[in-house]
């Protein structure tokens, strides 16, 4: 009785067919941990004994539930609720796993395979069939990754970097830059608007250059609005951060937009990664920068 101790981590893998599932479940197994495959939500409290009985030898589990299993998958949330009520008390977390409609379109053509919900077998209704099943489980995940953008090697990335076990309790800061013309970062938890900054667009010179060029950066930051604001969200940040941290998050995601993703947002992401890189475990990217050059940003 002295190894109930050992609390089990599970993580329930799902989200959009087509949005990268069968990639995270291999990363998991890379990390560990005991994977199990469309297992039917109804059984997750079944299977739950089952590995609380194996000697603790199992104590990080990663289960894919998706629409494959759709007669059970009402039980899910039923099955979640029952586990987080129970004396063992299992550490739950939901990775939901998103991408955008042309972008899932795209990779059922270039597969060739049709969509579970697609009656007529075209796969944009089957997708948007299935984002409306999946609108309530996704509003409860702990963990929403967006993989429009992110070629497999990316995504076993991230995963990596935040379910590693090196990482463990750990708390980091995202932050990414992106342009306004190309969407909302869907997995951001805040997203700031920097288009009312001086553009640096419009010094031809600097047109083709991005945020990682001094003279850009230099350019963006040395107007007073750029410091009122900066100061103003170092301000927002420095209260915020350390309520997520306690409130157990392990990751909090930052968007700063301009319009292109090329020159005032990714000033400001380099600003403050080096800025909250003093506190804590700050990891900067920029989705857009590369898009289109010399464009508006």
């Amino acid at each position: 009785m002295g190894e109930v101790d050992h609390t089990i981590e599970i993580v329930i893998i799902t989200g959009m067919s087509g949005a990268g599932k069968t990639v995270a479940v291999q990363s998991f197994e890379d990390l560990g941990y005991f994977c199990v495959d469309n297992l039917p939500p109804a059984l997750l409290p079944k299977f739950i004994d089952l590995i609380e009985g194996a000697s603790g030898k199992m104590n990080k589990v990663a289960l894919v539930m998706d629409l494959r299993g759709q007669r059970f998958f009402d039980h899910l949330f039923e099955a979640v609720d029952q586990l987080s009520n129970g004396n063992s008390k299992p550490n739950v977390q939901i990775l939901f796993l998103e991408s955008k409609d042309n972008k899932l379109v795209q990779r059922y053509k270039e597969s060739r395979r049709t969509h579970p919900l697609a009656k007529n077998g075209l796969p944009l209704e089957g997708i948007r069939l299935e984002r409306e099943m999946l609108e309530e489980l996704k509003g409860r995940a702990q963990f929403i990754i967006d993989t429009t953008d992110l070629k497999p090697i990316e995504l076993r990335e991230r995963l990596i970097r935040r379910f590693s076990s090196d990482a463990k309790q750990s708390f980091s800061v995202q932050l990414q830059s992106f342009g306004f013309k190309y969407g909302i970062p869907i997995d951001a938890d805040l997203v700031f608007d920097v288009r009312f900054l001086p553009n640096p667009h419009y010094v031809d010179h600097m047109r083709p250059q991005t945020g990682l060029d001094e003279e850009v950066s230099s350019y963006v930051l040395k107007w007073s609005e750029t410091q009122q604001f900066v100061e103003k969200l170092t301000d927002l940040l420095n209260f915020m951060l350390p309520q997520y941290k306690r409130e157990g998050k392990s990751q909090v995601v930052i968007g700063i937009g301009c319009t292109g993703g090329q020159h005032r947002s990714v000033t400001l992401v380099e600003y403050f990664a080096k800025q909250f890189s003093k506190d804590y475990e700050v990891h900067a990217t920029h989705r857009d920068i590369s898009k289109r050059k010399g464009v508006h940003s």
